[in-house]
């Protein structure tokens, strides 16, 4: 779990599963910033790194960009994203990805400043942020000086970084789901929702209400009746 993960004791919880260069979690990230301010205080939130497999990338600029029509006309996007940031070495895809696990790190929980102004730099200005420096870079200028990129750039090729990644990638795929955006919302009581592919609002907040109403309705009971007697 990443070093700076929420732990208050709040009784629902929901993680977003992203990837630096979908263009589905672009989308997603206006919903995701209404949930925060809408159930702050309410819901733990957290995000954790999916990789794309290489084979999951376009492989050419005509196809990403046939990609970037359909979703940008589906939300209605008056900016078409730009496929500049294709790159023929795809390991460099992981890079990114890689620099804004390792920005948590050096962050209050909650502050994206990082991986939001990576894929920003690769999704709308077309850049190609593969190479580790370039990427340490935009991260460190976007944190306004609370890292320098050469420490940042050091604590993305860490052991550590590259094993939590690689967990939190497994993780989603051990969901049996494939795509990214994904959110995964739990309560106290064991409930689970797992909602892939979805960047609307709506269905993301009947989860969190959902889970909330049911938590709270336990802890109605419990604040009447207790705990459940022993079998004795």
């Amino acid at each position: 779990m990443p070093r700076n993960s929420p732990a208050s004791p709040l009784p629902v919880s929901i993680t977003y599963f992203i990837e630096t260069y979908s263009s589905w979690c672009h989308w997603a990230e206006p919903a995701w910033a209404e949930l925060r301010a809408r159930y702050d205080g309410r819901v733990n939130f957290d995000w954790r790194i999916a990789l794309m497999r290489p084979d999951d990338f376009p492989a050419s600029r005509a196809q990403c960009d046939w990609f970037y029509r359909r979703s940008g006309t589906i939300i209605g996007s008056a900016v078409m994203l730009n496929s500049g940031w294709l790159e023929s070495d795809r390991a460099a895809y992981q890079i990114p990805n890689l620099v804004a696990e390792a920005a948590r790190d050096f962050l209050p929980p909650g502050d994206d400043r990082a991986r939001l102004a990576l894929a920003h730099a690769a999704l709308l200005e077309g850049r190609r942020i593969g190479d580790l420096a370039d990427a340490s870079r935009i991260a460190a200028a976007a944190l306004g000086g609370k890292i320098t990129a050469a420490k940042l750039r050091a604590a993305a090729t860490s052991p550590a970084i590259r094993k939590r990644v690689d967990a939190s990638t497994a993780e989603f795929f051990d969901l049996k789901i494939s795509q990214r955006p994904a959110f995964v919302v739990t309560n106290e009581i064991g409930d689970k929702i797992v909602l892939s592919g979805v960047w609307r609002l709506a269905p993301l907040v009947a989860a969190l209400d959902s889970a909330l109403a049911d938590a709270n309705a336990y802890a109605s009971y419990r604040a009447h009746h207790g705990t459940p007697p022993s079998d004795g």
